[in-house]
C-alpha cells in the first residue's frame, strides 16, 4: 500500500515526516550543554576535530549538486551555500580549535575519521553525485538547517564563555537564516511531494542524514 504524498511545501514535509529525529539532533544533550556552556572543552575540540574533516567533504557534497543546478538560479543560491562552508565555516571551525589547544596539523586522516564522520560524509557525497539537484538538496539540507535552528533560540541568553558564544552566533543571525530559507525555497520549488515517484527518495536521504546529525552529537559526547 503506498502512503499518500504530503500537501505541505517539500521542506516542510520532509521535517514533519522525520520530526522526531530532527528534536533529538537540535534538542541533545551537548546542543543544551553548548547552550548553558558546560560542555568541556576538550569535548568541544574533539568535535571540531572531526568537524572540519566532515566539512571538507560537505563542501564537496554541496560543489557536486551545483553541477545539477538546472537554472541560474539556483547556480547562484548553491554556490553561495558552498562559499558559506568554504570562505566562513571551515575558517571559524579552524579559528575555534586553535582557540581550544588543538591544532589543524593534528587533524585526522580518513583511516582515523570516527564511523560515523566517514559513515555521514560518504552519505552525502553518494547521494550527491548520483542524484539529482534536488535529492543532493534533501541529504544537505537537514545540517545547514538544524544548526540555524538550535542557534536560535540559544542566542536570546548566550553562555558567558565566548567560544560558546562565538559559536552560536555564528548561527543564530539574519544573514545565515536568509540562506536558509533560500536553500529550502530551492528545494521546494524542484521538488513536489504531491510527486509519489520523487517523494520517497527524497524523504529517505533526508531522514538519513537527520539520523546522522544526531548521531555526530552522539558521536562528540562517546569521544569524550
Amino acid at each position: 500500500m503506498t502512503t499518500a504524498a504530503p500537501s505541505a511545501p517539500t521542506s516542510a514535509a520532509l521535517r514533519a515526516a522525520g520530526a522526531g529525529a530532527w528534536a533529538a539532533a537540535v534538542n541533545h544533550p551537548v546542543v543544551r550543554a553548548i547552550g548553558d556552556g558546560t560542555l568541556p572543552h576538550r569535548t568541544f575540540r574533539g568535535y571540531f576535530e572531526q568537524n572540519i574533516r566532515y566539512l571538507e567533504d560537505y563542501a564537496r557534497a554541496i560543489a557536486l549538486t551545483v553541477a545539477r543546478a538546472p537554472d541560474r538560479a539556483a547556480l547562484d543560491v548553491l554556490s553561495r551555500f558552498l562559499r558559506q562552508i568554504v570562505a566562513t565555516e571551515i575558517p571559524a571551525n579552524l579559528a575555534f580549535l586553535a582557540r581550544l589547544g588543538g591544532s589543524a596539523d593534528r587533524l585526522p586522516g580518513p583511516a582515523e575519521l570516527h564511523p560515523v564522520a566517514y559513515a555521514y560524509t560518504r552519505h552525502l557525497l553518494h547521494v550527491c553525485a548520483h542524484g539529482d539537484c534536488a535529492e543532493g538538496l534533501a541529504a544537505l539540507l537537514p545540517c545547514q538547517w538544524s544548526y540555524g535552528e538550535i542557534a536560535k533560540p540559544l542566542m536570546a541568553a548566550p553562555p558567558d564563555d565566548p567560544v560558546y558564544a562565538d559559536w552560536i552566533a555564528m548561527f543564530g543571525n539574519a544573514d545565515y537564516d536568509a540562506l536558509v530559507a533560500e536553500t529550502t525555497g530551492l528545494l521546494d520549488r524542484l521538488a513536489d511531494p504531491a510527486d509519489s515517484r520523487q517523494w520517497p527518495r527524497l524523504s529517505e536521504v533526508f531522514t538519513i542524514s537527520i539520523r546522522y546529525e544526531r548521531e555526530f552529537w552522539d558521536m562528540a559526547l562517546a569521544a569524550a
